[in-house]
């Protein structure tokens, strides 16, 4: 079969011929791929720079985690792949699949599970969101914090805030639901002073943040208290866009009543990942059916892999390829 393989670690993927994965076991089944997204937790494991990625082949294996495709009676599905799933065919669990409503694409539905992974499971289960609170969104500008910014205002969100670095997407964040913008391209004081002052204004409850490195420092410092009481802040990493690790005071700990936690691959409850295939997905799925949740998509073909794997994209779209 046609696959997007790679054969050393940091290489793109190339087309190439790979052997045709075969079911082990009854649970076991073939998936007929149609589309697959590429992530950048697909690009960390496939680089090997991804805390999930130490069990990969030295010997070439097929890359990406997730697809869209159709079962042997036709049904068309999201899963996981139990093998690579960029190629012709992909081994799944058939306990663990959702089906497809009318009316979504199949490049739609391959763009949607990681981001929806990566914004509702941390809003549901780590920061158990109600609705009325304040949410601030750190990184809103890629497509994860697009879909973040979403899926808050479905959950009830008040209020949302965004920092952001890409201007050209300013508007369009407004237009999904965001309702005021930071810009990290400004100074760190500055910065500083508006988050400051949003915490006063409208006490922030929720802290979605996709990028860690120096602007957590900045939120993290601008949250720093006086002594007095301060309100509580659930603070959920979900990615490190921007750096791995920070510098944290323990005067900021001491001083807000901050928890601090992450959401990612590890971190969830076999009981969480079944609701999010049970329940979360599909009525993801079924909104963006309705045309009632935007997604920003830019597609290719799997014989153009190797360029589609490294190109650039803009206003926060997400690469989806056709098989």
């Amino acid at each position: 079969m046609k696959a997007a393989v790679v054969y050393k670690r940091g290489e793109s993927p190339k087309y190439a011929e790979f052997a045709e994965p075969i079911p082990q076991n009854e649970n076991q089944i073939l998936l007929l791929v149609k589309a697959v997204a590429i992530t950048n937790l697909d690009k960390g494991k496939a680089n090997g720079k991804h805390y999930s990625s130490e069990n990969l082949s030295e010997n070439g294996f097929v890359v990406s985690s997730d697809a869209v495709g159709l079962l042997e009676n036709g049904t068309r599905v999201y899963a996981r792949g139990i093998t690579g799933t960029m190629a012709e065919k992909t081994i799944i669990d058939k306990n663990i699949l959702v089906p497809l409503p009318e009316g979504i694409s199949n490049t739609i539905a391959a763009a949607m599970p990681n981001a929806v992974a990566g914004s509702a499971m941390a809003l549901k289960f780590r920061a158990r969101i109600n609705p009325g609170e304040t949410v601030l969104i750190n990184g809103g500008a890629g497509f994860t914090g697009q879909m973040a910014i979403q899926i808050a205002k479905h959950y009830g969100a008040k209020r949302i805030i965004v920092t952001a670095r890409n201007e050209k997407t300013f508007q369009k964040l407004l237009e999904l639901g965001a309702d005021e913008i930071i810009s990290l391209k400004q100074d760190d004081e500055v910065i500083k002073k508006q988050l400051k002052g949003i915490h006063q204004t409208t006490s922030i409850d929720i802290i979605l943040d996709y990028l860690w490195g120096h602007t957590a420092e900045l939120i993290l410092s601008a949250l720093k208290g006086n002594g007095s009481f301060s309100h509580k802040v659930r603070y959920v990493n979900i990615g490190g866009m921007t750096g791995d690790s920070i510098q944290l005071s323990a005067g900021i700990l001491r001083s807000v009543d901050l928890q601090l936690s992450g959401s990612g691959l590890g971190s969830w409850s076999k009981e969480e990942v079944k609701l999010l295939f049970s329940e979360i997905l599909p009525e993801m799925f079924l909104l963006a059916a309705q045309n009632k949740i935007k997604v920003n998509i830019e597609e290719g073909d799997l014989t153009d892999i190797e360029k589609m794997w490294n190109a650039e994209v803009s206003d926060g779209k997400r690469i989806v390829i056709n098989i």
